[in-house]
């Protein structure tokens, strides 16, 4: 057996006296108390520093990601593409599980739902944001057939409509904890509008596509949304139109029971990444949904949408620091098993600087969520640009790692091509990465428009 190796090739060993660590144990007990800490793996290190709540959350969740999906994972991404409302008997498990475990039901504390009251004393963001990060970094796409339900729920619970929450949520939430999920599912994209209905210049410019003509007793909603992911399966669907003759400022959220008459699931698409999660076309011929099934007030649905994309960004921009963690590890792992010449990969230096280039990136882009999430109220800017800075680093991570592993990326049990193909999606929902950024700078207007109104009066050139 050999002697375990007392330090990587182009460094001092931990024990040398010229390591840091070692140095720092000399030094009187003061200073070490500021300087001197011990070797940990950063996962935990990041874990530690949480408040108890939110610490033991991520615990849980990470062993959960390991337990159920770490195991289904490649054969759910291989699985042939399935008729619409279908779905494996692998991923249903998997579903089944996170019914069981509460994770279908942790937006409102119990009894309500199954989230451990005293998470309720930190933002919901945070939680759902390290929900999405221990997803990621095992499986993007039963990550997203998990979590794509609270992108439905979320309209209902932030209309503040304690009838509905009481009538709809609380049944579904019941029931997926009984080992019956019941989904819902988000519809604003429609085939001729993807992010023009997730910014205002581009909506105020749209004809909609999904239009809600005002009957007896409620409404009846005409047309089609696509690319809504989980639509397939979801047996509730916060649909998204337009009253009859009026523009998407108009726009109001109707709670569609997907057994209803004229609603139908038109296909899901063959996606390249997520495949463990439909991405649904839906079709709406004269659906009509009670007066009671409208979420919100008339007219209130273009609000919904945008306060419930400020809270669903952040869990996105997390999805990319799971993959890039993913990404990281895998290559961290190859890097230490495999050998160039007659050295390990990880005895070059150029091997070591690309690792700290991905280290690096990924501590960035958490820091970013766990910032911005910190906030009792979302700040757009914040959201939209965690967005943008996650899934961009995500996929220059998994690129990066994608180099390091050569012509072993490509297999399929490597676990980086996946994560880059999960990741290149991150780049497009929840508005494109290009959108969040027109985002950012909406909401900075007001500061600009004063910036030009105080150069104008000071003569400078506008």
């Amino acid at each position: 057996m050999r002697e375990p190796r007392r330090g990587l090739e182009g460094h001092e060993p931990p024990d040398s006296a010229l390591s840091p660590r070692t140095a720092f144990a000399r030094l009187p007990p003061v200073v070490r108390a500021l300087v001197r800490y011990a070797p940990r793996d950063p996962w935990e290190l990041d874990t530690r520093s949480l408040p108890p709540a939110l610490a033991r959350l991520r615990r849980k969740l990470r062993a959960f990601a390991e337990r159920h999906l770490g195991p289904a994972a490649l054969a759910c991404d291989a699985a042939p593409h399935a008729e619409p409302g279908r779905i494996g008997d692998r991923a249903r498990r998997v579903l089944v599980a996170a019914g069981r475990e509460g994770l279908l039901s942790d937006m409102l504390p119990a009894p309500l739902g199954a989230a451990d009251p005293r998470l309720f004393r930190h933002p919901l963001p945070m939680m759902a944001a390290l929900k999405t990060e221990e997803l990621s970094a095992v499986d993007g796409g039963l990550m997203l057939l998990v979590s794509a339900h609270a992108l439905g729920v979320a309209p209902v619970v932030l209309s503040g409509d304690l009838g509905a929450i009481r009538r709809y949520v609380l049944p579904a939430f019941r029931a997926s904890l009984a080992g019956e999920p019941r989904l819902f599912a988000f519809a604003i994209t429609e085939p001729a509008a993807g992010s023009d209905v997730e910014e205002g210049h581009g909506a105020a410019r749209l004809s909609p596509g999904v239009v809600a003509r005002e009957v007896e007793g409620g409404h009846r909603l005409r047309g089609r949304k696509c690319f809504i992911s989980g639509g397939d399966i979801a047996k509730d669907v916060v649909v998204f139109a337009a009253l009859e003759g009026e523009g998407i400022a108009s726009w109001t959220a109707f709670l569609v029971d997907a057994a209803s008459p004229g609603f139908r699931v038109a296909r899901t698409e063959l996606k390249m990444g997520m495949r463990a999660s439909g991405a649904a076309e839906l079709e709406l011929d004269d659906v009509f949904v009670p007066r009671a099934r409208q979420i919100g007030g008339p007219r209130d649905g273009w609000a919904l949408n945008r306060a419930t994309l400020n809270l669903s960004r952040l869990p996105v921009a997390a999805m990319g620091v799971g993959f890039a963690r993913a990404a990281l590890d895998a290559a961290a792992e190859f890097a230490c098993a495999e050998r160039l010449g007659n050295k390990l990969l990880i005895d070059h230096q150029e091997v070591q600087l690309a690792l700290a280039d991905m280290l690096a990136d990924t501590q960035a882009a958490r820091a970013m969520v766990w910032t911005a999430a910190q906030r009792r109220q979302p700040i757009q800017r914040e959201a939209s640009g965690a967005k943008v800075f996650c899934t961009d680093v995500a996929l220059r991570v998994c690129a990066r790692a994608m180099d390091l592993l050569g012509n072993h990326a490509l297999l399929h049990g490597a676990h980086v091509e996946r994560a880059w193909r999960d990741a290149r999606l991150t780049q497009i929902f929840e508005g494109t990465n290009q959108i969040n950024r027109l985002a950012m700078i909406e909401d900075v207007q007001e500061q600009l428009l004063a910036t030009i109104a105080r150069l104008s009066a000071e003569g400078a050139r506008p």
